[in-house]
């Protein structure tokens, strides 16, 4: 990854295509790319939607490469939705083949001169940039057939569905996976929007032809890639849990400890909760779709294999298998217990380009305002299909709970600058609470993952009932949290890295060998601290002040039923989460 490409869409003649040199961005990828580009090159006042605003697309630093879980991928912006810097993450085919056509980097820059729809063709032969309005307003499984009668089934789609189009600040960036499904989404922040108003519908990357990236000690890098695969496969959560049974898994669990977001945050569990559960959803895809079925990886690389397939009930596709904060988003969070709605309302975000944590908490405020009875299916069905229409109903659902709610006159509105909190309510795990509410990026569980010591027990543990210690749980996962994501890593390593100090050292490893540069611990710590002062600093400029980093005050006045506890984290110990 030796090169960036830079599109001006707001060219005089038709976008403009350049071929940059790393220069000061050597060495980045991922997070650390798309946050360092926006930091230093968006204004932070500019509008979300207008030509200052870049659209960047970063394979992570070991992205392309032989290392496994290898093949997230970010993308960056001034976010339409909180009005701070965004990163958002995804799975798919899109880290890998970018990597290995050689760009460490995508930015989309400037605004078209009108109103026309692009598709951007990346191959060995260059970049093609061609007006394409035939596409416009498709849902993205209509589009990315289209493409794969065109230019194969081989090729690796990004692009935006009509949400993304029509500028909604839940619009996602949709990743293919290995089956050429747009299942994959960079979900968070309305970064489809900023897509959108860059006028690009899809990018189609096709590295036929091209190798693997290669290490520059390929000897260390075997090894280090050896025992960190060996470290994921014996650890019970990322060996057994999530192959078994998904992200989904944690339903029960979550529910167990009572701080399952149930009927808009009104209560800690969910009557429901074993109907959709994680052992429910593999053992209806497997008896639909064949053994196997519950058992997927989203991206090639991939040996966690967390994610699944989903049929209905005459055995056709739906969609991927609906992950742990979808189903929980529209479902306990909708008062919804059933398997069939839930994965309709999935695919129906996918095809929209909706990102499905803030559509379902929108849902729940729509509920709450009383536009629909909780645990009504049809009606969150209708809903969602309102959005995906654009009508005047659609387009406040599809700018999020935060509008929605102000429109409706809801004060129970679980967000944190503007964007919804996911599937643990912060009463009753407040680690993750203090990451809600002081990540840059809003209210974003896996900013820093404080369910791993609050719930799970992994890397120690932290009483989620209590305020004591969840400061420093929250700052050490974000800095981890921040480092990880720039690799290019899934997430889902830390639990092996939290408990198994091998496994963390062959991570350590495989970064050192394919760089070929001396790496250690300090060394991945100070990448994520560099991250962090970066997003943090632009958010400051943008007009971000402490009453920023704070949580809605009904977390601190309503107790969550069933432990009866409020958010109990002092403003002035949340003011500390960044001071190292």
């Amino acid at each position: 990854m030796d090169k960036i490409l830079r599109i001006n869409m707001g060219g005089l003649k038709g976008p403009e295509v350049a071929i940059d040199t790393l220069g000061d961005y050597a060495g980045l990828g991922g997070r650390a790319m798309t946050s360092t580009i926006v930091a230093g090159e968006v204004p932070p006042l500019c509008h979300p939607l207008g030509k200052n605003n870049k659209l960047v697309i970063a394979p992570g630093m070991l992205s392309g490469s032989a290392a496994v879980m290898s093949g997230r991928i970010s993308v960056g912006c001034k976010s339409p939705l909180t009005g701070g810097i965004k990163e958002a993450n995804s799975g798919g085919q899109g880290a890998q083949v970018l990597a290995r056509l050689g760009y460490a980097a995508i930015i989309l820059e400037g605004k078209p001169l009108d109103d026309t729809l692009y598709k951007i063709i990346i191959n060995q032969n260059g970049v093609t940039i061609t007006p394409a309005n035939e596409l416009k307003m498709l849902g993205n499984y209509d589009l990315v057939s289209i493409i794969n009668k065109e230019y194969g089934a081989k090729v690796a789609c990004i692009s935006i569905g009509p949400a993304g189009e029509m500028k909604m600040s839940a619009a996602t960036v949709a990743f293919t996976d290995m089956e050429q499904r747009p299942t994959r989404h960079a979900g968070r922040g309305g970064v489809g929007a900023v897509m959108g108003a860059k006028g690009v519908k899809i990018i189609i990357m096709d590295d036929a032809g091209l190798k693997m990236r290669a290490p520059a000690d390929l000897e260390k890098f075997r090894i280090a890639n050896k025992l960190f695969s060996e470290g994921l496969k014996k650890h019970s959560v990322t060996g057994e849990g999530l192959p078994t049974f998904g992200t989904n898994v944690l339903t029960g669990v979550i529910n167990e400890a009572g701080a399952f977001p149930t009927n808009n945050f009104s209560t800690g569990r969910f009557e429901g909760a074993a109907k959709i559960s994680g052992e429910a959803l593999a053992e209806l895809e497997n008896s639909r779709g064949g053994e196997g079925s519950a058992t997927h990886g989203c991206h090639k690389g991939c040996i966690i294999r967390c994610s699944g397939t989903f049929t209905d009930k005459e055995g056709n596709f739906l969609t991927k298998q609906p992950e742990y904060e979808t189903v929980w988003a529209h479902g306990a969070n909708c008062g919804i217990d059933d398997l069939d709605t839930i994965a309709m309302l999935d695919r129906m975000d996918d095809d929209f380009g909706l990102d499905t944590i803030e559509m379902g908490a929108t849902i729940g405020v729509a509920m709450e305002a009383g536009l629909a009875e909780f645990g009504d299916s049809k009606a969150a069905i209708n809903l969602v299909k309102e959005v995906g229409k654009g009508t005047p109903l659609g387009r406040i659902l599809g700018n999020g709970a935060a509008v929605t709610g102000q429109v409706f006159g809801v004060e129970r509105v679980p967000v944190v600058k503007k964007q919804s909190m996911p599937a643990y309510d912060p009463r009753a795990v407040q680690g993750i609470a203090v990451t809600y509410a002081t990540s840059p990026m809003g209210a974003d569980h896996t900013a820093g993952y404080a369910v791993t010591a609050n719930i799970l027990g992994v890397g120690g543990n932290v009483d989620p009932l209590k305020p004591e210690g969840q400061v420093e749980l929250s700052r050490n996962l974000q800095i981890a949290t921040a480092a990880i994501d720039s690799t290019g890593m899934c997430l889902f390593i830390a639990f092996a890295i939290l408990d198994q100090p091998e496994t963390f050292q062959a991570l350590v490893d495989l970064i050192g060998s394919f760089s070929g540069q001396k790496f250690t611990a300090d060394d991945l710590t100070a990448l994520g601290k560099s991250v962090l002062e970066k997003e943090i600093d632009f958010n400051i400029r943008a007009g971000f002040t402490a009453k920023d980093d704070r949580l809605p005050e009904f977390f601190s006045d309503e107790p969550l039923a069933p432990h009866d506890v409020v958010f109990k984290v002092s403003d002035e110990e949340l003011d500390q989460v960044f001071n190292w």
